[in-house]
């Protein structure tokens, strides 16, 4: 009865968290909210830290990494705007526990997952195999390598905050393919947030880039054309 209990407690915490975080925040895609509803974000975390699974701040999941707090997650899976067509290819660099692919599972045809920590490659896989997320594979390796078996993607996340985009990674993604990087928190990224939107930034050489604000970190959104631009609004 107590684990039962347990259970339902934390249901109720996740359905808050769904609304207080991130749809009163300003999350609006219906899409990206039912698939935070649907995934355990208790079940990607270690089982001393359930009761603070759906607190908006990342916690701990072994070899130094963190699960992202949910706004910021949620954020980015909004503005990489996924379509949710079974043909639709999506690769995450970085898996760390496994949260944010299933989340992607739900919102695209098929994920392919890169990390770099074989213990938390092994772990995120079993979870995902127990909770029966069947469209997602998942290797060890250098995620600035990508997985060139399986491009070009319709979509990449990139987990990691990270200063210069991986050339091999650009060269996976699909031609109007979209791109999702996180630079980092605003007053290290080298960027400053437009006045006017909370959409666009500009880099130290007053370059306009469209970023998606989240709390302190702000992310690049990136699309592939054949003429070579990089960057546009997705």
């Amino acid at each position: 009865m107590g684990f039962s209990f347990q259970l339902d407690s934390l249901q109720r915490q996740r359905e808050e968290m769904v609304r207080t975080q991130l749809a009163d925040r300003g999350i609006r895609d219906l899409r990206v909210l039912e698939a935070m509803q649907r995934v355990p974000r208790h079940e990607f975390v270690p089982q001393p830290l359930w009761n603070s699974a759906y607190e908006d701040r990342p916690l701990p999941i072994g070899e130094g990494q963190t699960i992202s707090q949910p706004y910021i997650v949620a954020a980015m899976l909004e503005r990489l705007a996924l379509q949710g067509n079974e043909k639709e290819r999506v690769l995450e660099v970085g898996t760390g526990s496994g949260y944010v692919t299933a989340l992607l599972s739900l919102l695209s045809g098929e994920v392919y997952s890169v990390e770099r920590h074989a213990p938390l490659a092994a772990s995120a896989e079993s979870t995902l195999q127990r909770l029966e997320y069947r469209n997602v594979k998942i290797r060890v390796g250098d995620g600035s390598q990508g997985w060139p078996e399986y491009a070009p993607f319709d979509a990449i996340l990139i987990s990691a905050a990270t200063h210069e985009m991986p050339p091999a990674l650009f060269a996976q993604l699909r031609e109007g393919g979209r791109m999702m990087v996180p630079i980092g928190p605003i007053r290290q990224s080298g960027f400053a947030l437009d006045p006017q939107s909370r959409w666009t930034a500009r880099s130290k050489n007053s370059r306009r880039l469209p970023v998606r604000a989240a709390g302190d970190v702000i992310a690049l959104s990136v699309r592939r054309w054949s003429d070579g631009r990089l960057a546009r609004p997705v």
